[in-house]
């Protein structure tokens, strides 16, 4: 979406709840705002639940009703986190002279609108993107901060939803999309989005740029980093940077996010020449480490890209051009002859590198199924498929990739439409 003409700067801030967990927190998150609308910006604020709120809700809810409460009725009681921290950071927004306006879901300009998927509800962005225009878009232009519950949503027939993991994040970049902002600042109680979890890991170092197709590879379910599944509705053009709510300031550099990740799943050929697999067999291979190093040692020795690889206990595959074959043929064979776990080694030509892709695509019951079983009723052999995060590896017959793209991006195509 191209941007229009603007002379002011525009900030979807979101703030999560480990950010807003007490007085002093949220205080020192209303005067970043604050401070900020000093300097003539035009703010969006996004809040999750404080603390653990939503958690406490979830789990009050289901003891008090012996686990019946679900659907509808449990989405409104989770609702209710955010729409208290809202309610309680327009208040502290008024004490420090910021005019200010809190949204309600049960509001009629209630801009996050859903479809009927409770607990895990999918916005209808055309629907989301008319209300945005008619009832945020002007308030900002008059200088007045909206302050919006993150993660909450509404049907077309008034019902309250709630956005599942990630939601208070994509609801911050909905709202960034649809009122074409300068940038999303996510603020969050750690530096940055950082090089590995800290609870699991001493001293993770921050990353200062990252795009979002990396960042859905190392993206959790946690608070440190964007959940993948927001990531899909991050427009490619507004950046997202994630900072550290101690700061007390929304310039801070935190980990700036470019970029956009796909929304749909689909299936392209990764590589435009043919590809061959070299299989090393043996006993315990996996248990020794030389013998890996040794053999993934050699193919980048010689420059050969590594396209792929899989390990199991007796087995080692390694996918690469083929038409750098012959140069890494020999020494490898010297490495089988030359370890008593490796027996033999052999290789198989002729084949197409295809890569399915998109955000949530672990989370998707039955994609892979989507993705094998139409190439078995087309008699098409899968030579290797494995996944990683946020992509499915498949090798097909050279001749049959076009093919075997055509039928998965139709299974695709179904997957959304059911």
């Amino acid at each position: 979406m191209a941007k229009s003409r603007k002379h002011f700067r525009c900030l979807v801030v979101k703030f999560g709840g480990s950010t807003l967990g007490d007085g002093d927190r949220i205080s020192k998150a209303v005067g970043a705002i604050a401070d900020e609308v000093a300097t003539g910006s035009k703010l969006v604020v996004v809040v999750s639940a404080m603390g653990k709120t939503t958690d406490h809700l979830l789990e009050t809810a289901s003891k008090a009703s012996n686990g019946e409460v679900a659907g509808q009725e449990l989405d409104d009681i989770l609702s209710m986190g955010e729409r208290t921290s809202s309610r309680i950071f327009m208040t502290a927004l008024s004490a420090r002279g910021v005019r200010s306006r809190y949204f309600d879901p049960t509001d009629s300009d209630w801009p996050i609108i859903t479809d009927r998927s409770f607990g895990d509800a999918a916005p209808l962005l055309e629907a989301c993107g008319k209300q945005i225009n008619r009832y945020v878009r002007p308030l900002i232009e008059k200088n007045v901060v909206p302050v919006i519950p993150g993660f909450v949503g509404k049907t077309l027939d008034g019902e309250i939803t709630t956005l599942g993991r990630g939601g208070s994040d994509t609801t911050a970049f909905i709202l960034a999309r649809h009122l074409q902002a300068d940038e999303v600042v996510v603020v969050t109680d750690v530096d940055g989005i950082l090089t590995a979890d800290p609870k699991l890991v001493k001293r993770p170092k921050k990353l200062f740029e990252v795009d979002a197709e990396t960042l859905a590879r190392i993206a959790d379910s946690g608070t440190k980093f964007i959940h993948k599944k927001a990531l899909k509705y991050k427009d490619e053009s507004i950046p997202v940077r994630v900072i550290k709510y101690s700061e007390g300031r929304l310039d801070s550099k935190g980990t700036l996010v470019k970029g956009a990740f796909s929304r749909e799943l689909c299936c392209e050929l990764a590589s435009r020449n043919e590809v061959a697999s070299l299989t090393v067999v043996g006993r315990g291979i996996s248990e020794e480490p030389a013998v890996i190093q040794e053999i993934v040692g050699e193919i980048k020795s010689r420059k050969v890209p590594l396209l792929g690889a899989s390990i199991d206990y007796d087995s080692l595959i390694a996918y690469i051009p083929q038409d750098h074959l012959h140069d890494v043929l020999e020494p490898i064979h010297s490495i089988v002859l030359r370890h008593k776990a490796t027996l033999a080694m052999a290789v198989k030509q002729g084949l197409a590198f295809l890569k399915v892709k998109g955000v949530g695509l672990e989370e998707t019951p039955g994609v892979v199924g989507r993705i094998s079983e139409p190439l078995r009723h087309n008699s098409i052999n899968i030579f290797g498929i494995f996944t990683i995060t946020s992509s499915i590896t498949v090798f097909v017959g050279w001749n049959d990739r076009e093919k075997a793209m055509e039928l998965i991006r139709e299974s695709l195509r179904g997957e959304r439409n059911d």
